[in-house]
């Protein structure tokens, strides 16, 4: 995002959007919720079905531009999505309609998840996901939070707290069989805890203290159960009015493989005339990670995407068709995953490239060489 979080802006997280809180009175309802699924599936997972088959299968690629064991790409980087639901409910129809139209298949799926253990929503590779996973790279983004409605619908929610979630107080019953999924799957996954962290703080999720105790926590939590495969990514706003919050949330080197951001070209969507190019939008904010954070980790842009111009559509077109130009000026840049969701239903605020001069220009950028890095099976 490209300013602080209020609830009239939407953000690049689905948590972030118009969110109105939940209700205290509802925690105890929601976590004796919790408490069921857990007792009615121990580690077989709420639906019943068991763990993850092990996806980890196949040679890994060797040479120059085989990824490393953290999953960067000395050759150029990943391209990736986050992508909807289909309206049947299903993210695989969804993902497949989107690579139709983008005419490539995605190195990288992006999907978030709550912690309330649902089978909808709460549980770590579903089956869909699983899928997918074949022959893409996994993003799960995992929230400290309960959601009211499936998918995030109206944006309610309910906080477990940093500080819970650093007591051990969730382990037995939320972290650990979703874990224990993680560690079943075999493949590397990328892992993000509570994105956009920074914003997560005037939510009521705690303090930066809290959440870098929550993220070492969850991080030693997977390591103790042998969960090895997991990339862990970090993930700010990248607003630089949150400079204090996001260099006080940093966990550690040693806890986090990937650096990442939010940023956009939100433009007519926040009623402002300034419209910034993909450089633009975002290397002020990589710069500033890269001097005040981490200048040893690859940097993830976990969410990026254009609003459009109505006066000038091509402008949208040439704003992705210029990535391949200019991504390499900022060289740490692995991994640029495309926000393709509206944040409201105002046409400045439609952020998708589903059509249209956005699409020609996305289908354009992904063409690229650099964007055509060889996918580990395992």
């Amino acid at each position: 995002m490209t300013g602080p979080r209020r609830r009239s802006e939407p953000s690049g997280r689905p948590g972030g959007r118009g969110r109105t809180a939940a209700l205290l009175v509802t925690v105890a309802a929601l976590l004796a919720g919790l408490g069921f699924w857990a007792g009615r599936s121990g580690d077989a997972g709420p639906s019943g079905r068991g763990l993850p088959a092990n996806a980890a299968s196949g040679e890994v690629p060797t040479g120059p531009c085989a990824p490393t064991g953290t999953l960067v790409p000395p050759c150029g980087a990943w391209w990736g999505a986050y992508v909807p639901y289909a309206a049947n409910g299903s993210l695989k129809d969804a993902v497949l309609g989107f690579e139709k139209k983008i005419g490539r298949k995605l190195d990288l799926v992006y999907n978030y998840h709550d912690m309330s253990g649902t089978e909808l929503d709460g549980q770590l590779l579903t089956p869909d996901e699983q899928e997918l996973g074949r022959d893409r790279l996994l993003m799960l983004a995992w929230e400290s939070t309960i959601w009211t409605e499936p998918h995030h619908e109206n944006w309610t929610e309910t906080q477990l707290g940093w500080r819970n979630i650093a007591s051990g107080k969730h382990d037995e019953e939320i972290l650990d069989p979703q874990i224990r999924r993680i560690k079943a799957y075999g493949k590397r996954v990328f892992l993000s805890f509570d994105q956009e962290t920074d914003a997560r703080i005037k939510e009521g999720a705690g303090t930066p203290e809290e959440f870098v105790a929550a993220y070492r926590h969850l991080h030693d939590r997977f390591r103790e159960l042998g969960a090895d495969n997991v990339v862990w990514v970090w993930t700010v706003s990248g607003y630089l009015g949150s400079a204090k919050e996001m260099k006080a949330l940093y966990p550690g080197d040693e806890y986090v493989d990937w650096i990442a951001m939010d940023q956009y070209n939100y433009y007519g969507c926040h009623d402002t005339t300034d419209w910034k190019d993909f450089l633009r939008s975002q290397q002020p904010s990589y710069e500033w990670l890269r001097a005040n954070v981490s200048d040893s980790k690859p940097v993830m842009l976990a969410e990026f995407a254009t609003a459009p111009d109505a006066d000038d559509p091509r402008r949208q077109r040439d704003w992705y068709a210029q990535i391949p130009d200019v991504v390499e000026q900022l060289p740490e840049v692995k991994a640029l995953v495309h926000w393709n969701r509206p944040t409201s239903e105002d046409p400045a605020c439609d952020l998708t490239v589903n059509d249209g001069p956005g699409l020609e220009g996305y289908r354009e950028a992904g063409k690229d060489g650099y964007f055509q890095q060889p996918v580990p099976p395992r």
